[in-house]
């Protein structure tokens, strides 16, 4: 079952749940109006890659959203925003963790002989395909600056 068929299928779900899948119903039905409007915009259905690109950056969204309301003291908006990065968490693969990341930036370091921080670009060019939707982009960015500033 692809990724977009369990959304369907999770949505249905939520929407027989009435009340108790109503939050839930919302966020399937927020991320899959973003893979909606990203399909209409290149004219084709996305990959299964793609849709874990497009969820990942809904994650990424509310983690950036929840750091500008924890600034602003607002512990309501942010614990929304953490139950809606639980859901959303459900439908990308299992997260990497921090050995993980830096073993592979370690290996990318080494494939691309980077000397120094202005290497970065290409370290970064070799590592994200293999992260991506796995990791969070600011922890592998700040493991590749600390493994190449050293």
């Amino acid at each position: 079952m692809s990724l977009k068929d369990k959304l369907t299928e999770d949505m249905k779900q939520a929407m027989r749940d009435k009340e108790a899948g109503k939050f839930r119903l919302s966020v399937i039905r927020m991320v899959r109006a973003s893979i909606k409007n990203l399909e209409i915009d290149r004219k084709r259905d996305l990959t299964e890659e793609e849709v874990v690109e497009v969820l990942a950056k809904e994650v990424k969204m509310r983690r950036d959203a929840m750091e500008e309301f924890k600034k602003g003291n607002r512990p309501d908006l942010v614990d929304n925003l953490e139950q809606e990065i639980v859901i959303l968490m459900q439908y990308l693969p299992q997260q990497m963790d921090e050995p993980e990341v830096r073993s592979l930036v370690a290996e990318a370091v080494s494939q691309t002989n980077a000397a120094g921080p202005k290497d970065m670009g290409k370290v970064m060019a070799v590592l994200m395909p293999k992260v991506r939707g796995r990791a969070d982009g600011k922890l592998v960015n700040a493991i590749v600056r600390e493994m190449l500033n050293k």
